[in-house]
């Protein structure tokens, strides 16, 4: 939702349940986003260099972040009938209020954009049923099936459990907000979903990384994909790693899970990503698998396929394997790749030509 930040790895599980849960399991997706400035500071209070500094950085970092979900958005929404194993029924928003930022950030999210004791909606889901309901950044979350929602440090986790047993009972949540100094009622369909989460690494190392149940492409991966079918194509093979259970078959999830958690910190401890970070370079077999598995998934979610082999050509060739923990460090360029590519992308383009199902 808002911003880079996000909360530390335990406070970060419970802010993702929160706001996009459905079914009574705790989906991890979630969406950026900030409110607007505010015009003045709260009355006695001043905002100093720092805080500024810091709300100038939450505001980069949730531009990154607006892009990487808006991208990912129709792969996880599309692509649920083949996420078999982690396909959830969400919310489609997510919520935050100052707490959910430490410190000079607390101060900064309050300051300068007016977040305060209340659940504030940080994000949308395009195509989610909360988009199609009329949700808005910014609405600030009074009540959910008329019960009050709670507000405070402990909001997000007092939160979660309103809305896990309406929304594992319910195909709609119904939500009262304040929009405008206007309280309002709307009803939010549960959406289905691929239910990883989506992570923005903070880190200039360009690299894309899948624990089994999350996603995260770190901010130097982001400046290197030039288009959103690039971040996508980088997005739907990290997706499809976890769809095929690779984390978990090469023994990497604990390694790649606490390489995420650091990653999403504010302040990560980059020494931890020196060298490899301990991930095992995939093999190429099952790479290949992921390369055909994510042109599916881009033809699914209406991305273009065919730039896919010339980027990964274009990608490898500027970040060789000899970059310490580069992409191609862990998942090396070879031939099979590229035969997968291809061979995939003609696949699709026969089912698509014979009105076939897009199915791997």
């Amino acid at each position: 939702m808002i911003r880079i930040d996000r909360l530390r790895p335990a406070a970060l599980a419970v802010a993702t349940a929160v706001l996009l849960a459905a079914c009574g399991t705790p989906s991890p997706i979630r969406q950026p986003g900030l409110p607007g400035p505010v015009a003045d500071t709260p009355q006695g209070t001043q905002m100093t260099p720092e805080m500024a500094a810091a709300a100038d950085t939450l505001t980069r970092m949730a531009a990154l972040q607006d892009r990487l979900y808006r991208v990912a958005a129709p792969l996880l929404i599309d692509n649920a009938q083949l996420c078999t194993k982690h396909a959830r029924n969400l919310l489609g928003f997510t919520a935050k209020n100052r707490y959910a930022y430490p410190g000079v950030y607390n101060e900064a999210a309050h300051l300068a954009f007016g977040m305060d004791e209340r659940l504030q909606v940080t994000g949308v889901l395009a195509g989610s049923g909360a988009a199609k309901a009329g949700l808005r950044l910014g609405d600030a979350l009074l009540a959910a099936g008329g019960k009050p929602l709670p507000t405070g440090p402990n909001a997000l986790s007092g939160a979660g459990a309103v809305f896990a047993p309406i929304v594992a009972s319910q195909a709609k949540l119904p939500l009262s907000i304040e929009r405008d100094g206007e309280p309002r009622d709307l009803s939010i369909p549960v959406t289905r979903a691929c239910g990883y989460g989506i992570e923005l690494g903070n880190g200039d190392n360009v690299n894309a990384y899948a624990d089994g149940s999350r996603i995260m492409v770190t901010r130097g991966m982001l400046g290197v994909a030039r288009s959103d079918d690039e971040l996508a194509y980088v997005l739907a093979r990290t997706m499809a790693h976890n769809m095929l259970d690779h984390p978990r078959a090469q023994r990497n999830q604990a390694t790649l899970a606490s390489v995420i958690d650091n990653l999403t910190r504010m302040s990560p401890d980059l020494a931890m990503i020196n060298g490899s970070a301990g991930i095992k370079a995939m093999p190429s077999n099952l790479d290949a698998a992921a390369d055909r598995l994510a042109i599916f998934l881009l033809a699914r979610a209406d991305y273009n396929i065919d730039a896919a082999p010339a980027f990964w050509k274009r990608f490898a060739s500027a970040y060789p394997a000899s970059v310490a923990n580069g992409f191609t460090a862990n998942h090396p360029s070879t031939a099979a790749r590229l035969t997968a590519m291809e061979l995939a992308i003609e696949d699709v383009k026969a089912k698509k030509g014979s009105k076939k199902p897009l199915v791997p």
